[in-house]
């Protein structure tokens, strides 16, 4: 089937066949021409990277009539940077129709916003916090609004974007059409269906919740104590590559990415902390593909539409099957493939089958490559670079003479060898020293080493981060707080960035937050006496103390509610809240199985992100700049493989 024989618009036609578009994605193909025709509402599942954006962005702009007293349609999605490339995206779309763009979010200054929507506007791209802030400042009225688009869904309940959600569609008339398009299909996302959508026609590209069968999904089984030697191992087994590296926290992701660079790979982290401006230059770096390696937290991550990035390599899993869904979706966007590679300890293991079943899709198991053939790799790479390598007769010929000289006593396979030498000695010299960093099958097994089964201390809990203060907060998901409300009360009565919030636990009668140490006293202060939702909060510091573990705190022996591990309400894997019968599951054995969803957020604390800059990444797959393996070993000798690769 062709763009033609969807119905679309002639002006709209125009623009996709300059941009060279001839056949539809599956998405495109099924939605399309029902959203053309169609006065009814309607949910599109499919996986990030099968060209949702057009999806919905052509028929909106064939069905629209630009220049209205009012706007037309109203997009809403999670981030900054999702924001900035549908509104590009419509704008390059809707050239010849002359129809107006504006992107409204947060992080920017709104005075600009505000003129831009009342020059006349007629799609609005938005983020649900600044969208929520100009109705609330009467700039923009939503009551003759046509269409409102929810795009990823998903992650904007993740992020913790219900309340705002429901409060814009409360203001919106019964008339208009509601096109919601989603990843995945939690409950929270059945529920705004359910809730305000009237007999939607339901299209979903594979199974719901089912994973891109281009991506390559591995997982290798390590010891804590060697991720990052694991980590780089695999950077260096694959020369090429053009990645995301995902961790749980964003102290972990400024450590990883600086030990990155320290070790001379071109890496740089994208985390909460980042200042709008630099997370700007960073990506922009990272599309421009100045930078390799980019190590981000799940929030600061979402939104990131690059179509040729390689490999999404789990530094740590996160705790919700959703979020990996969005992390691995990150590669073999546009058709091309990609591989999602995992880091593992064997505690972990059960997570993997969790997503195994959600995703309907299988894991591979990997092996860390070892010296030799991370060398091997490496060395044939550096052939392939030279012999490649345009030779530049005029330039070099004056210093010919001279370079000559030093060579003449030399044989062809000598000087072959000094030169691989001068490039990998200190590369082997690394490797030669380094062992199998693979877990043992005994590990597997369940008898891995005491680090491993108990962590650093043998204590049983996960290592807490000592930068951070755990809080016990006395309201839970009884009271009907929910990660985002216990995120908004924290940052209202305190004055705290959601950026200085941490990881977020909310059990069923109870829950817990982490913050940085030195807010420990403001806490205390402005949070006892506040009230959510009529209910009087009281608060203390935990009795762990210290952040980073959803094991520390108030709870019996016994278990209590957790994300992981025994009994208490889990998110993978068997066991769940439950009495000596069976009970609730979020994932994996019996019971009633339950989805991510609404409010749930990285352990970062991010709750915006940003990004920027133009949508599609330099066409270049040059990456003669990066570091072969790493700068540190950039003279690194395979002396051993090169006669017989040089042969």
């Amino acid at each position: 089937m062709t763009f033609e024989a969807l119905g679309l618009r002639n002006e709209v036609l125009q623009s996709i066949k300059e941009l060279g578009y001839t056949e539809p994605t599956p998405i495109q193909e099924q939605a399309i021409p029902h959203l053309l025709q169609e006065e009814s509402d309607f949910v599109g599942l499919a996986q990030t990277g099968t060209g949702k954006t057009a999806a919905f962005g052509l028929p909106l702009l064939s069905r629209i009539e630009p220049g209205q007293l009012y706007p037309s349609a109203v997009i809403i999605c999670p981030t900054r940077e999702l924001c900035l490339q549908i509104s590009n995206d419509l704008k390059i779309f809707g050239k010849y129709l002359n129809a107006s763009v504006v992107s409204v979010y947060g992080g920017v200054d709104i005075k600009k916003q505000i003129t831009d929507i009342r020059k006349g506007v007629d799609i609005i791209v938005a983020t649900p916090g600044r969208l929520m802030d100009l109705m609330n400042r009467k700039v923009i009225k939503l009551n003759e609004i046509e269409f409102v688009v929810l795009d990823e869904a998903d992650e904007m309940l993740n992020m913790g974007f219900k309340e705002d959600i429901d409060d814009i569609l409360k203001y919106t008339p019964d008339t208009k059409s509601v096109w919601l398009f989603s990843a995945t299909m939690p409950k929270e996302v059945a529920a705004i269906a359910a809730n305000y959508m009237s007999e939607p026609l339901e299209v979903s590209i594979g199974h719901k919740n089912q994973g891109n069968e281009n991506i390559h999904h591995i997982y290798y089984m390590v010891y804590e104590k060697d991720r990052y030697p694991a980590l780089k191992r695999l950077i260096d087994f694959n020369p090429e590559i053009y990645g995301l590296i995902f961790c749980r926290t964003k102290n972990e992701t400024a450590n990883v990415a600086q030990k990155l660079s320290r070790d001379g790979y071109n890496a740089e982290p994208l985390h909460g902390d980042l200042s709008q401006g630099l997370r700007d230059m960073v990506m922009a770096r990272f599309r421009s593909k100045e930078v390799q390696l980019l190590v981000a937290t799940d929030v600061a991550a979402r939104g990131i539409d690059v179509d040729s990035i390689s490999h999404v390599i789990h530094y740590n899993l996160p705790d919700d099957i959703e979020n990996y869904t969005h992390r691995s979706g990150r590669t073999a966007r546009a058709g091309k493939k990609g591989e999602s590679l995992c880091l593992l300890t064997q505690k972990e293991l059960f997570k993997v089958k969790g997503i195994e079943r959600q995703m309907r899709t299988d894991f591979t198991k990997g092996v860390i490559p070892n010296a030799e053939e991370i060398c091997q790799v490496q060395l044939k790479k550096l052939v392939e670079k030279v012999t490649s390598t345009a030779i530049r007769e005029k330039e070099i010929q004056p210093f010919l003479p001279a370079m000559l000289s030093h060579f003449q006593d030399l044989s062809k396979e000598e000087v072959i060898k000094l030169f691989v030498s001068a490039e990998f000695n200190r590369f082997i010299e690394y490797y030669e020293r380094a062992g199998d960093l693979n877990a043992s099958e005994r590990a597997e097994k369940g008898m891995g080493s005491k680090a491993d089964r108990f962590g650093e201390r043998g204590t049983g809990e996960r290592r807490r981060d000592e930068n951070k203060t755990r809080f016990f907060v006395n309201l839970g998901k009884r009271d009907g707080l929910n990660v985002g409300g216990l995120l908004r009360v924290v940052c209202d009565t305190t004055g705290l960035k959601s950026g200085n919030v941490g990881r977020i636990d909310i059990m069923a009668s109870f829950s817990f937050f982490d913050t940085d140490n030195e807010h420990v006293d403001k806490v205390l202060k402005k949070l006892n006496g506040a009230e959510f939702e009529g209910h009087p909060i009281s608060v203390e510091v935990s009795a762990g103390g210290k952040g980073g573990s959803a094991s520390s705190g108030r709870r019996s022996s016994g278990g209590g509610d957790r994300k992981f591990g025994g009994g208490g309400d889990r998110k993978f894997g068997g066991g769940g809240a439950r009495s000596a019968g069976g009970g609730d599951r979020k994932f994996g054995g019996g019971g009633e199985r339950k989805s991510g969803g609404g409010g749930s957020r990285s352990s970062s604390g991010d709750r915006k992100i940003s990004g920027g800059g133009d949508r599609k990444p330099s066409a270049s797959n040059d990456f003669s700049n990066f570091p072969l393996g790493s700068s540190r070993y950039n003279f690194t000798n395979r002396l051993a493989l090169v006669a017989g690769i040089v042969k």
